[in-house]
Formats: C-alpha cells, sequence, structure tokens
C-alpha cells in the first residue's frame, strides 16, 4: 500500500488517508438524496437513480484514486443535474433517455479534449471571468430550484401590470404562504443546515437532511410506515436499474436523438452545455484545492495548456473524471464531475488516491440503506440545494465587477441562468455579451475563432427556436 500510493513521499499515512476518506465521504454524500431525487423527476426510477449514483461515484472515485493516485472522489455534480431535468428535459422536451445519451457523449468529448492539445485551445478561449461567472451562475440556478423545492416561492397570474407581458397577464413570484406543513419544515430544516454549515461541522449538509427529515417524521409530514423493505430492497433497486442502464443508447436514447436534424443544432448546443459545464467546474476544484495542497506541482498546473496524453496527475484526474460521465450515462445517470466537497479530505490531510478508495468503499456500503433514502422528502433536501448553490456562488468574488468590460458578460451568463431557469441559455447569454463587448471596444481579436463558432451555433440555436 505504501508503495502503491507513495504515502511517505506525500507525507502521509494510512490512518490519515483513512481519515480524509471518511471525511469526504461525509461531506459529499448528501448526493445519494439529492440526485435521486431531482432525476426521478424526469420519469426515471428512484431506486434505479439512486443505484445508478453510487455506482457511477464507486468506479470514478476508484479511477481517480488507483488510476492518477490524487484524493478526489466523484459522483453525479450538482447544477449538471438540475440542467438534466429542467433545462434539457423539461425546458426543451427531451426524454430522460435522450439526455442520457448527450451526457455519454459529453463524456467522450471530454475524454478527447483530454487526451489531445484540444484541452489547451478551449481552455484559453473561455475567459477567466467567464468561468467564474458560470460557476457562480449554476449556483444561483441550484439555489433556485432549492428555493422552489422547498415551497418557499409561489406563481401567480397578475393582471396586466407592465408592457411586454403576455395575453394581458403577468407571471411573478412571490413568497409562499407559511400556512402548511411542508414549508414550515422546509425553513426549519434550512435553518439547521444553515448553522451546522456555517459551524464548519463536518457532514454539515448530509446531517442537515438527516435532521430534517426526523423532525418530518415527528411533524407527521413523513409516515414511516411507508418505508417498504420489500420494494426498495437492494435486489429490486438492481431490477429497477434495468430501466436505466443502457437506455442511452436504446430507441429512445441516442437512435432518437438525431432523427429530427431541425434539432441537432440544439442538441450540439447542449452536449456543449454539458461539456463546458462539467469541465470548467473540474478544473477549478484542481487548481482551486490542489495548488495550495501540493497535490497537483506548477507542471500539473502548466499541463492545462500545453500537454497531451498521461504525462502528469493532472492528466491522469482529468481523463478519470472524463470517463466517469461516460460510465455514469451508460448505468442511468447525469455528468459524473470531481466533487469540490474533496477539499474537506484535503483539509483532514488526504493527499493520495487511497483517500479516494475508502470514500468509494462507504459509496459501496450505503447502497444498503436504500429504503431509508426513499422517504426522504424534498423539504429535506431542498435546504441541501440552496447551500450548494450559496457554496458555489463563491466563484463570484473572482470577477473584477467595477469593469463592466469583464462584469457586463458575467453578469448576463450569471443571472440568465437563474432567471431563464436554464444554465445552457446562461452561458450563450455570456459568450454573446461577450463578443459584444469587445467588438464595441475595438478588441475583436481578444475573442477567440473557438467562441464566434460557439455563438454563430447557439445564435442559430435561437433561431430554430422561434421557428418551431
Amino acid at each position: 500500500m505504501e508503495k502503491f500510493f507513495k504515502l511517505k513521499e506525500n507525507k502521509t499515512s494510512v490512518s490519515i488517508e483513512m481519515m480524509a476518506g471518511v471525511t469526504t465521504f461525509f461531506a459529499m454524500s448528501y448526493i445519494l438524496f439529492v440526485n435521486p431525487s431531482i432525476l426521478s423527476e424526469t420519469g426515471m426510477p428512484f431506486q434505479a437513480v439512486f443505484l445508478a449514483t453510487i455506482i457511477a461515484s464507486i468506479i470514478g472515485t476508484l479511477i481517480m484514486g488507483l488510476f492518477a493516485n490524487v484524493p478526489y472522489a466523484q459522483a453525479p455534480g450538482m447544477g449538471l443535474n438540475a440542467f438534466f431535468t429542467f433545462t434539457v428535459v423539461f425546458g426543451l422536451g427531451y426524454s430522460w433517455q435522450e439526455a442520457l445519451a448527450m451526457v455519454f457523449i459529453c463524456g467522450l468529448i471530454n475524454i478527447l479534449i483530454t487526451v489531445t492539445k484540444i484541452r489547451k485551445l478551449i481552455i484559453k478561449a473561455i475567459p477567466e471571468s467567464l468561468q467564474h461567472a458560470i460557476g457562480g451562475g449554476i449556483g444561483i440556478f441550484v439555489a433556485y430550484v432549492g428555493i422552489k423545492n422547498a415551497g418557499l416561492l409561489t406563481f401567480t397570474v397578475q393582471d396586466k401590470l407592465v408592457e411586454g407581458t403576455v395575453n394581458g397577464n403577468s407571471i411573478v413570484p412571490a413568497l409562499g404562504n407559511f400556512n402548511n406543513p411542508e414549508i414550515i419544515l422546509a425553513v426549519i430544516g434550512l435553518v439547521i443546515t444553515t448553522v451546522l454549515v456555517v459551524l464548519n461541522i463536518r457532514g454539515a449538509i448530509l446531517l442537515g437532511i438527516v435532521s430534517t427529515t426526523i423532525i418530518a417524521i415527528l411533524m407527521g409530514v413523513v409516515d414511516t410506515s411507508a418505508i417498504d423493505w420489500q420494494t426498495n430492497s437492494l435486489s429490486n433497486s438492481f431490477n429497477a436499474l434495468g430501466t436505466t442502464f443502457g437506455a442511452a443508447f436504446g430507441k429512445n436514447g441516442m437512435q432518437s436523438l438525431f432523427s429530427d436534424s431541425s434539432k441537432i443544432p440544439q442538441v450540439l448546443m447542449t452536449i456543449i452545455a454539458f461539456s463546458l459545464s462539467d469541465t470548467f467546474d473540474t478544473i477549478g476544484t484542481f487548481i482551486g484545492t490542489g495548488r495550495r495542497t501540493g497535490i497537483f506541482s506548477k507542471e500539473d498546473e502548466l499541463a492545462l495548456e500545453d500537454s497531451k496524453g498521461f504525462k502528469t496527475k493532472m492528466d491522469k484526474a482529468l481523463f478519470a473524471d472524463a470517463v466517469a460521465t461516460s460510465i455514469g450515462a451508460i448505468f442511468g445517470t447525469s455528468n459524473t464531475t470531481t466533487y469540490v466537497e474533496s477539499a474537506a479530505g484535503i483539509g483532514a490531510g488526504g493527499r493520495t488516491g487511497l483517500t479516494s478508495v475508502v470514500v468509494a468503499a462507504l459509496f459501496a456500503l450505503s447502497s444498503l440503506f436504500s429504503p431509508l433514502i426513499a422517504i426522504v422528502p424534498a423539504q429535506a433536501t431542498a435546504p441541501a440545494l440552496i447551500l450548494v448553490g450559496v457554496m458555489m456562488m463563491a466563484s463570484f468574488k473572482d470577477i473584477n465587477w467595477p469593469d463592466l468590460e469583464e462584469a457586463v458578460p458575467a453578469f448576463f451568463a450569471s443571472i440568465f441562468m437563474g432567471l431563464c431557469y436554464s444554465i445552457s441559455y446562461g452561458i450563450a447569454a455570456g459568450f454573446i455579451f461577450y463578443a459584444i463587448v469587445k467588438v464595441a471596444k475595438g478588441k475583436i481579436n481578444e475573442v477567440s475563432p473557438i467562441l464566434w463558432v460557439v455563438n454563430i451555433l447557439f445564435i442559430l440555436n435561437f433561431i430554430i427556436l422561434a421557428i418551431l
């Protein structure tokens, strides 16, 4: 074990790595509750998504630990699962099978750009300010989904108030009415989770979910008699997995995804949106946590632009992340990505892939608790979404807001994600306004040819949507 993971070389030990793995697992284990609750809204079987989440997390994290020997864990990404459900399936009207096919293709694209120098071109094409805006904008989107799921917002149709309303009516959001136990439960859960997070309690989000679920039982919101150990057993979860396993390649998946030629630009744009969010979220996690701890050397960071193949830890880690996305899609979940919560384990001393192996083992053990997870109410997972959104919005601090040349594209990229309820539309708005600002300032040469191509595709997509 010492020789394989190079523990002494990385100034760590088996006990430290094990504790770091436990810390990372409890920091990110909320995904076991949240991912099935989000993706099951598309019609995917809850138990199937639960098991697919575990399998994708195990495989992705093991590749990260055994191949790259770095202390990072993987699981279906927050924000990306919301994009999958609320934008791709609900907003654009694709089936969940088609959405899985897009995720699989996204994984293949990420593998391609990892083993070639294409990655260098893409990374250089996206301005750093927009990378931060996309990360923070996804935070807005995820938090908004959480607030909505908690029932804290209602939407009312009012008489025409301003110019430009549709059919003489205006649909406006309003604060929910605190006259039912579900909303009260959500508020209690939000307070508990917030307190735990700000006090830096290990596993705060998971503890918040568990605490809120217990309170839900005491309030009568959840009926414990609904726990069905037979229906929600591990064996039945495997049976349900048959519905999602390989669905990406069936007649309702890959076979129908490209059947309508008029939708091909939109399909390509959606896949690009998946890929951009996944790629930059992962790179941000690696750079943000690896630089100050020494997990990644300066050579590793330079590899983001200059290398190809698997010459460094960074190359191997990015490859592990890309492979995990396609594997997750095969089993039936949205993009599997590297979790920023890995920073919790790194903070506890984790420096090698042994930390990741411990996390994978704990995910495997969690498969035994499917019946209990099935009763967790939306009001318990909603606070987790809100707090994860808050954490993701930390990216905004790296944007130079007083500089309008940087702030305007960042604003449209981030705000449009929440207000348009679409991550891809936010990215489109940010890219398009970045080009507009640069042209206006006479700096057209600062806009990469890749961004021009992407902007043209985005505009074609909007034209197609207007025509259809």
